[in-house]
């Protein structure tokens, strides 16, 4: 169980703080909900604690684990599918599953890719989301600015593959 002011993942929404936890009665109802704040978007959100699990929530990583993300930005694009429908939808579960790896993964299929022929609009948001949830839990594990997170992104995706 999370408390009030930790941070979280919310798989394809990003980086959360838990603002509250109160009971509320909902459809008929009386559950335990997190109040959470998406941190880039300004959404907020109620999601019942019981089901947390179940959507992915998860604490950000740790700092540790920092390394392991970079280490799969800077692999070699390791994608194959050639038919766009089918690799969208692929990236989309992998985004869905809410582990950053996975995301780290899309951003660094999708940047190789990217450089060689242009992604499409729907690519090319995917992209956009991956690299944003990856920067924002980097910088959240870190401590440190988001423009710095960019930073160490960028620079792991640009390194030599």
């Amino acid at each position: 169980m999370y408390k009030v002011n930790d941070k979280i993942v919310y798989p394809m929404h990003g980086i959360g703080v838990i603002e509250a936890i109160e009971k509320k009665v909902v459809l008929g109802k009386r559950d335990e909900y997190y109040l959470i704040t998406i941190v880039n978007s300004g959404m907020k959100v109620m999601i019942p604690v019981k089901n947390a699990d179940t959507i992915g929530i998860r604490g950000i990583i740790q700092k540790k684990e920092i390394s392991k993300v970079l280490s799969v930005l800077k692999k070699t694009n390791q994608e194959t599918e050639e038919d766009w429908k089918l690799r969208y939808q692929n990236n989309i579960d992998k985004v869905k599953s809410g582990s950053i790896m996975k995301v780290a993964e899309v951003l660094r299929d999708l940047y190789q890719r990217g450089r060689e022929k242009d992604l499409s609009i729907m690519e090319r948001k995917l992209y956009e989301n991956a690299y944003q949830f990856v920067t924002y839990e980097i910088a959240y594990s870190k401590d440190v600015e988001i423009e710095e997170s960019n930073n160490i992104v960028s620079d792991a995706l640009s390194s030599p593959f």
